[in-house]
């Protein structure tokens, strides 16, 4: 069945509609400069879809909240969690299905980034078995995904950049449709909105998002200046979703309004000139010291607590054991990893399917209160892959792997540092067969467009010898592997711990 919603009219008077389902596989990019009418189009399309599918709205300033007394979202006031509460949350919000508004309001930018980027991270690193469809709508989306590094840390940066590619390239297959709205297309990551097949084009004046704006919908450069003209609300409008050609609309009404209204002209109060400095330059009231607000806990945090009522925290715990002791239990929890590494199938099992095992396994070896989180499983995971261990040797040489590795999206890093490792110690290149299943996957091809990819990042440069032999070296470090057949079905095991014979 196919769910068309109505956005508005055309500019010849007939109905405008976008088909929702293909809009779940295709993604959407809206431009408009303050004042187009953007967010407008954005509450729009969350009313009109809200009983259909679920959504995630990342609202930077608050102006969606008001979504949840009409059509039920659970408004998330993320200055009030912390940035693993969040990514739990955004977890669950999947697996139960409930609409969501991440309110940003009253947070810096950095934190704004990182506490979007936990959520989205939420969102997308969830089982396979919760993969439903979801609208997920960033609006301001320069802010999370900018093309140039600004103020914020590059650390910040780099996670919520990551965040949003993942989101734009890779959430398809996960059921997320992304829908990013921003004021200016050249501030944007162009990753990120060259993923989008739908546009929404609104109101814009400078010449270089004009420009970008006709490109993207297939018009000539003469045509650009037509988004000068263009009223509040009325957008340009192309994609499989929306219209084969470019198709002019206006957008319909809403039933809800934003929270922060437009300010409106009044008449100025009546007052004479030494009221005004009485009241403006009167002395200021004494500093009063403002408690500091302790931080809400982690919702994780609470639940393990209740759990393990009476039982040491495992920070206290370690601290209390000797090193000798606590190289033992960090063994130990090696040898667990590596025991469902060994598995024949584990290399395409869900990390969410792993998890689950190796807690209760770290439970029976007697580590109940020393099981890594999820996120640190992650970590081990990509390093016990690419054959490292859980903690491998911290040389200056490898830390550098490590950096560059973190450029890359998280299933990807396995694969950069399994190459690494290989080049590293003069091995043969790893076949295709070798790195698709360090990523998980049975499929060749996959394998080398992740090799295309990484080397499109700039980290590795592959090479073909006469005889068909691929040799990768990395950028700046010079490793290189010897050359190895590509086509050969000589994996490694799983666990990535075995040298090349």
């Amino acid at each position: 069945m196919t769910v068309a919603i109505e956005m508005g009219h055309t500019t010849a008077g007939s109905p405008a509609t976008l088909d929702l389902e293909e809009l779940l596989a295709t993604r959407l990019l809206v431009q408009g400069n303050s004042g187009s009418g953007k967010s407008h189009l954005l509450r729009r399309l969350l009313e009109q879809s809200a009983p259909w599918v679920q959504q995630a709205i990342i609202d930077p300033e608050g102006d969606f909240v008001t979504l949840a007394e009409r059509f039920g979202h659970l408004v998330i006031d993320a200055a009030d969690h912390t940035e693993r509460g969040l990514q739990v949350a955004g977890e669950r919000a999947r697996i139960h299905r409930v609409s969501t508004v991440l309110n940003l309001e009253g947070l810096d930018a950095e934190n704004q980034m990182r506490r979007a980027a936990a959520f989205l991270s939420g969102l997308f690193d969830i089982a396979r078995d919760h993969w439903y469809p979801m609208l997920v709508v960033v609006d301001e989306a320069q802010l999370f995904a900018p093309a140039v590094a600004g103020e914020v840390s590059d650390e910040a940066r780099k996670l919520s950049l990551g965040a949003m590619t993942n989101l734009m390239c890779r959430g398809r297959k996960r059921g997320l449709a992304g829908i990013v709205a921003t004021q200016r297309l050249a501030k944007l990551a162009k990753n990120v909105a060259a993923e989008a097949s739908n546009f929404l084009m609104g109101r814009t004046f400078l010449d270089i998002d004009m420009a970008r704006a006709a490109d993207l919908l297939g018009m000539e450069r003469r045509q650009a200046d037509a988004f000068r003209d263009l009223e509040r609300g009325q957008f340009m409008a192309l994609g499989p979703a929306l219209s084969r050609r470019p198709l002019g609309l206006r957008i319909g009404p809403t039933d809800t309004k934003p929270r922060n209204a437009t300010p409106r002209l009044m008449p100025l109060p009546e007052a004479t000139l030494e009221d005004a400095r009485a009241i403006i330059l009167a002395a200021p009231p004494p500093e009063t010291v403002r408690p500091q607000r302790r931080p809400s806990p982690d919702l994780l945090d609470q639940l393990m607590a209740a759990k393990s009522a009476g039982l040491e925290a495992p920070a206290a715990v370690e601290r209390s054991l000797g090193a000798e002791e606590l190289a033992e239990r960090r063994e130990r929890v090696d040898r667990v990893l590596r025991a469902i590494l060994a598995e024949p199938d584990a290399g395409f099992r869900a990390i969410g399917v792993l998890f689950q095992e190796f807690v209760v396994r770290c439970r029976i070896e007697g580590l109940g209160s020393d099981v890594p989180d999820l996120a640190d499983f992650r970590r081990m995971l990509t390093r016990a892959r690419a054959g490292l261990g859980a903690n491998p040797a911290a040389d200056e040489a490898w830390h550098d792997v490590s950096l560059r590795a973190s450029w890359l999206p998280e299933d990807m890093q396995g694969v950069f540092m399994m190459i690494a490792r290989a080049a590293k110690e003069g091995w043969p290149c790893p076949s295709d067969a070798a790195i698709a299943r360090a990523y998980g996957s049975r499929s060749l091809r996959r394998a080398q467009r992740l090799l295309t990819y990484i080397e499109e990042q700039g980290l590795i440069v592959c090479q073909l010898d006469g005889t068909g032999r691929r040799t990768v070296t990395l950028v700046e470090l010079a490793w290189a592997t010897a050359p190895g057949d590509p086509n050969a079905d000589d994996a490694p095991a799983e666990q990535g711990c075995s040298s090349p014979p």
